[in-house]
């Protein structure tokens, strides 16, 4: 069986007593942060370092803000900084037999990797635009609808085991099964309302939410520090709900469906807490480095899944309404315009320019007079999030 280094120590050396605080959740979640957040500081000038000697520098479209012209050359890809933190820090300090886990690392590493190709060819194919949105959605989708699949019966059951069985029970039954009440789509302030959704309805949900929010970060990620914030406080407070939710007594006291196994995961949003702190010393205005699509793709349905196992995926949209609104500002945006030069001969604007953070510097706003904002408005928005444990 594999063990963490946590648990290692405890097999090995069971009379040392100062050793159980590692089997405390909330201690294993702090260093899991320090972890992350020493790796990133550690490691951080060294990648950047090496990415600039590389070359890897990020191009700048010859339609964006003016005012961004200055950054061309910076060097990208450093969300890769990011994703190695949170999976050092993860895998020291979380229980290598919790499959919500596992489910969560691949999402994020899967996601990470077409970043990763996409990234590639911007900056070393010298083509902007990167992988074809087409190529880039397959790929997205594909990876979406196995851990959609995934987690309709990893949330289904209490036990790695069960979870095979459920699963075995549903094909034998010719994809038609009941599932338990875990299953169902919460609506927060409400006590007792929820909608049962159903194997296909899980999966599809599912999907829609991890490759929307991936998707919805990656649009959000467009100035200095201005999705890595966001990130940190929405997926802190989705560590709460983990928490909340794996936990029997709170969940019952709250109102909350208790999911045996998603405590873990408060380890996972600790690592990335601390890891996007590191990145974000480097990425303050005016950037050392940029994300890139290899960490906003993998951040982006990091939250979602997390969302969906704890079943917030409700909450996701409030607490994440700047990554909504951003990706809302691309779509009708693009919709307008295409609607107005069919109609008139003449393609029209609802914004200055999409995604929204451009829209406001062309009204005037300095680049981190909008970032703050918007980390403003995201902190008064994870409150919100946070109420619905309670306001129901």
């Amino acid at each position: 069986m594999l063990l963490s280094l946590t648990q290692w120590l405890q097999v090995q050396m069971p009379e040392w007593g100062f050793l159980r605080v590692f089997q405390y959740l909330t201690f294993r979640a702090v260093m899991a942060a320090l972890t992350a957040l020493l790796i990133g500081l550690v490691a951080g000038p060294k990648v950047i370092r090496y990415l600039t000697a590389v070359k890897i520098g990020q191009p700048v479209r010859g339609y964006a803000m003016q005012s961004h012209l200055v950054k061309s050359g910076t060097p990208t890809m450093g969300g890769v900084l990011v994703l190695i933190s949170i999976g050092l820090a993860t895998l020291l300090w979380a229980d290598w037999t919790n499959r919500f886990v596992w489910i969560v690392l691949l999402v994020t590493l899967c996601f990470g990797a077409i970043g990763w190709v996409d990234d590639w060819r911007k900056v070393v194919a010298k083509d902007p635009e990167g992988m074809p949105s087409k190529e880039k959605y397959l790929w997205q989708s594909l990876v979406g609808l196995l851990a959609a699949l995934a987690l309709v019966f990893a949330i289904s059951e209490s036990s790695n085991a069960k979870v095979w069985e459920l699963f075995q029970d549903w094909v034998s039954s010719g994809f038609s099964i009941e599932l338990p009440p875990t299953a169902d789509l919460l609506v927060p302030f409400f006590k007792t309302v929820s909608y049962p959704l159903g194997v296909l309805g899980f999966v599809v949900l599912t999907y829609l939410v991890i490759v929307g929010s991936s998707n919805a970060v990656n649009l959000t990620d467009g100035l200095d520090g201005l999705a890595i914030m966001p990130v940190i406080m929405v997926g802190s407070a989705l560590g709460v709900f983990a928490y909340v939710t794996g936990n029997a007594n709170f969940s019952r006291y709250l109102n909350l469906p208790t999911i045996a196994g998603t405590g873990e995961l408060l380890i996972f949003c600790a690592a990335m807490a601390g890891a996007g702190l590191a990145f974000l010393w480097f990425n303050a205005h005016p950037a050392q480095v940029f994300m890139g699509d290899v960490g906003a793709l993998a951040l982006g349905a990091a939250l979602g899944t997390i969302a969906v196992i704890v079943r917030q995926e409700i909450v996701l949209a409030i607490m994440g309404g700047i990554f909504v609104a951003e990706a809302l500002s691309v779509m009708l945006q693009v919709t307008y315009f295409k609607y107005t030069k069919k109609r008139y001969g003449e393609g029209r604007r609802l914004l200055k320019m999409a995604p929204l953070h451009h829209h406001f510097e062309k009204k005037g706003w300095a680049e981190t007079q909008v970032v703050v904002r918007f980390w403003i408005i995201t902190m008064l928005l994870c409150l919100v999030g946070l109420s619905t444990l309670k306001l129901r």
